[in-house]
């Protein structure tokens, strides 16, 4: 970066209203999970194309995860998924994850990858099915209050195919129920994320399928429990953002699984297909953080920002990294929306106005702001080429092909 480049974008942003000192200060802030499974050998349904020096265990995923936060500074925690990330001694993988630099974020149940779910977990219509399915997620409660993690977020594949396969206003009572147990093992300091998804792996009616049936559970569920969206995980053409301005207003916004799609839940790099989504959801909940009610602003505070990708055909640690920084950089934009203008022009009914406020902060090119943050905090004017110039993917070879296996 030129002095050159970061004193005109000063200029720009100053001329238009900007405190750059605000926006550094919420930029520095910025906290984006990485998933542990995203560190492993995952991807399609069609085939996982193994790679050499992927992780053999989940204490080698939190090594590799903390490659991409002292590169970024952006990715402090790692979301573990049970029973893929399963240890013996949970206290251990947590002294391991602090002694890296790292906490243990998210604790993720699993709850489709065994026979027995493959007619539902706590929506099944077996009772010790459902029974076991609740002692999973009871199980992962523990591992939470053993890794001293905030979360357990929850998505569910339960669902039916067919028109008659299952009675579904029993399946949404068996789900309630399952989590009201759930709901009762947290501690004051925890919170239910939960997940929905309109299709896939059902295909006629899935259980939670939309923000509304995961915003109705919460609420019954009591003021723990709380939404949380997945950019993928909508039909084609959803507003995400109007979900999420909706959510935050109902202070029951709890967190993202960011990632990106083309077609339905692709799981592609976050950013890489519409940034123009990322940086309006982003609008929104900046815009929100300045709300007179305080309830908004401490909903806005407490969102978890987590990564939920597989990368399949990528190398795994560049692809984290190239999913923060696309974070960042949206963030970055829109941060710079001058929200008075905005509103001015609402209020005056000059609507080319109002979305010209908007759009032009995503027009600016916020890499001098960017980089002026990384030479604060001491970090690599480009993390990309940092790793990849490092001897890191050399040193891990040594773990040979394929790692660890779900």
């Amino acid at each position: 970066m030129t002095d050159r480049a970061y004193s005109l974008f000063e200029e720009q942003q100053q001329a238009r209203g900007i405190d750059l000192n605000q926006v550094k200060k919420k930029l520095k802030g910025l906290q984006i999970e990485t998933p542990s499974w995203g560190y492993g050998d995952s991807g399609t349904r069609f085939k996982v194309y193994q790679k050499v020096g992927v992780p053999r265990n989940p204490f080698e995923k939190f090594e590799d995860a903390a490659q991409v936060h002292a590169l970024t500074g952006l990715a402090p925690s790692v979301a573990i998924h049970i029973p893929w990330d399963k240890v013996e001694d949970y206290s251990k993988l947590r002294s391991h994850a602090e002694n890296l630099g790292l906490s243990v974020g998210a604790v993720n149940p699993n709850l489709f990858q065994e026979d027995d779910y493959m007619l539902g977990s706590v929506t099944n219509i077996d009772p010790k099915v459902r029974r076991k399915a609740t002692d999973h997620l009871l199980e992962c409660v523990d591992i939470a209050k053993a890794t001293g993690s905030r979360d357990i977020s929850l998505w569910f594949a339960d669902g039916t195919n067919y028109p008659g396969q299952g009675n579904i206003r029993k399946r949404k009572a068996w789900m309630h129920e399952a989590l009201a147990e759930v709901y009762k093992a947290l501690t004051p300091q925890m919170r239910l994320l939960i997940e929905y998804k309109s299709f896939e792996p059902a295909f006629y009616h899935t259980d939670l399928a939309d923000w509304g049936m995961a915003y109705n559970l919460a609420m019954k569920l009591g003021p723990q429990a709380e939404v949380l969206v997945d950019t993928g995980h909508h039909a084609q053409g959803t507003n995400v953002e109007h979900i999420v301005a909706y959510l935050i207003d109902e202070k029951r916004l709890g967190g993202f699984h960011f990632n990106s799609r083309k077609y339905a839940d692709d799981d592609l790099i976050v950013g890489t297909m519409n940034p123009y989504e990322l940086f309006l959801i982003f609008y929104q909940i900046l815009h929100a953080s300045q709300d007179s009610d305080a309830g908004v602003v401490d909903t806005v505070n407490n969102i978890a920002y987590m990564i939920d990708q597989c990368h399949n055909i990528e190398q795994k640690i560049p692809a984290m990294i190239r999913s923060v920084l696309n974070v960042q950089t949206q963030f970055a934009k829109a941060l710079l929306v001058n929200h008075a203008e905005v509103e001015e022009a609402q209020l005056r009914g000059d609507v080319l106005g109002a979305e010209d406020a908007v759009r032009k902060a995503y027009e600016f090119d916020v890499a001098p702001l960017i980089q002026a943050i990384r030479e604060e905090r001491n970090l690599p004017q480009d993390p990309m080429k940092a790793f990849l110039n490092s001897s890191y993917t050399q040193d891990i070879a040594v773990r040979g092909k394929g790692g660890a296996s779900w």
